[in-house]
């Protein structure tokens, strides 16, 4: 399968529109494209899956790792001739250092790809020899190749042609395309872009100019080497309830996945609805999402009373993020507005109107995920911890039940995940 990452260099150059334009323009090719996002972004998958069809996953070389972003591939090349990988903020820009640890550049390094590089070329022109040759030399000594650059905001089509010259008389990675100014920008809030089931997916094309006529050739064959063996079903047997609903949607997808290969049955159900808890659940897991948007009808819902008991009764609870909110005394909004929520643990969840924590996140254990969160918990009394990471929330722990800010990314640590889902 020929696949690329698409990276910027840095955040807000556009890298998102032009990979949903890329992914347009692929499938107007007739290819058969899929797609991926480095990094725990719950959104920007989404906004790929209306286009391909096709469930976009996350990958890197942190959180994820690099084998599983392999055997991800792999799998994925069974059904697409094509793949696009969409960076995480600037091409170099990780956990910490320039191309370390969780960067686009260190996951183009591991798998063996080919990079495509948004540049936002608004009032400029022959500067972007420097800047590009710049990020060339430093890619170059990671063993990662830039193949072409992809112009953003662009002028006109003198002003790209400007672009293109000095890049070819300078000996830099040609432009293979460029987005002309005005096009479409996805509306977004707090925690990132609206959700496609909001807003129409604009049409990219008619601003989206492809230079070169092959543009799949500069693709390459990714390291998709997969040491995957077979599931050792550490939850044969068990059923686990999943919220899923409007305000409990942040689920990565292989998560999902991982638990049907560990041999659990998934029975789904919705707060924002009411739904009483499935009966005969085992465990239950609540994602998080955006329960501040739907705060009304939660503090309404008729989930709460069945909920309380399943945790009374000492089964395994998972609780991430918004899906941890719910389970508090109540939620107030940014309007200062209290919502009573399920009163199950002794704390208020308050909205801020600025991010509160950012980063990924490991337990002592060794399961890995990510803490993304505009809210902070309050309470007037010591809660028990559930985890023990350097840094971040430690969250709550009640009887069997763990809730934090944190979103776990189940793979990480398959006997871990299937511990706790499994009560121990």
């Amino acid at each position: 399968m020929k696949t690329a990452l698409l990276a910027g260099t840095q955040s807000g150059c556009g890298k998102t529109t032009i990979m949903l334009a890329l992914l347009q323009y692929l499938k107007a090719q007739q290819h058969k494209v899929v797609s991926f996002k480095a990094g725990p972004d719950f959104l920007d998958p989404l906004w790929h899956q209306t286009i391909t069809g096709k469930c976009s996953y996350n990958m890197d070389t942190r959180m994820i790792g690099a084998s599983n972003s392999q055997q991800l591939l792999a799998k994925q090349a069974l059904t697409a001739d094509v793949a696009v990988i969409e960076g995480v903020m600037g091409l170099f820009d990780g956990r910490s250092g320039v191309g370390e640890s969780g960067s686009s550049a260190e996951l183009a390094q591991a798998l063996q790809v080919p990079v495509f590089l948004v540049v936002d070329t608004k009032g400029m022109s022959g500067s972007i020899v420097p800047l590009v040759s710049g990020f060339c030399a430093y890619a170059e000594k990671m063993g990662v190749k830039i193949a072409g650059i992809i112009a953003n905001r662009v002028g006109s089509a003198h002003h790209a042609s400007l672009l293109k010259t000095v890049l070819q008389e300078h000996q830099q990675p040609p432009l293979v395309a460029w987005m002309a100014k005005g096009a479409s920008v996805l509306p977004e809030r707090h925690l990132g872009l609206m959700q496609p089931s909001e807003v129409v997916l604009p049409d990219f094309l008619p601003f989206f100019h492809v230079e070169i006529e092959n543009l799949v050739a500069l693709f390459s064959e990714a390291d998709s080497h997969s040491d995957e063996q077979n599931p050792a079903q550490l939850l044969k047997g068990k059923k686990i309830a999943i919220a899923q609903d409007s305000a409990c949607c942040f689920i990565y997808p292989a998560n999902l996945e991982f638990l049907r290969e560990q041999g659990a049955e998934l029975l789904f159900f919705s707060p924002v609805a009411g739904d009483v808890t499935p009966k005969g659940a085992d465990a239950l897991w609540l994602p998080g999402g955006y329960p501040e948007l739907f705060a009304e009808a939660l503090s309404l819902s008729k989930t709460w009373l069945s909920l309380g008991e399943f945790i009374e009764a000492g089964k395994p609870v998972l609780a991430e993020c918004g899906g941890a909110m719910l389970l508090g005394e109540a939620l107030i909004d940014h309007d200062g507005k209290s919502w009573a929520m399920a009163n199950i643990l002794p704390f208020r969840s308050k909205m801020q109107h600025r991010l509160t924590s950012l980063g990924y996140r490991e337990d002592a254990s060794g399961i890995k995920g990510h803490e993304f969160h505009h809210s902070v918990r309050e309470s007037e009394q010591a809660l028990e911890s559930c985890l023990q990471t350097d840094r971040g929330d430690q969250g709550v722990r009640y009887k069997n039940c763990r809730a934090s800010y944190v979103h776990w990314y189940f793979a990480s640590a398959p006997e871990v995940i299937s511990k706790w889902l499994s009560g121990n």
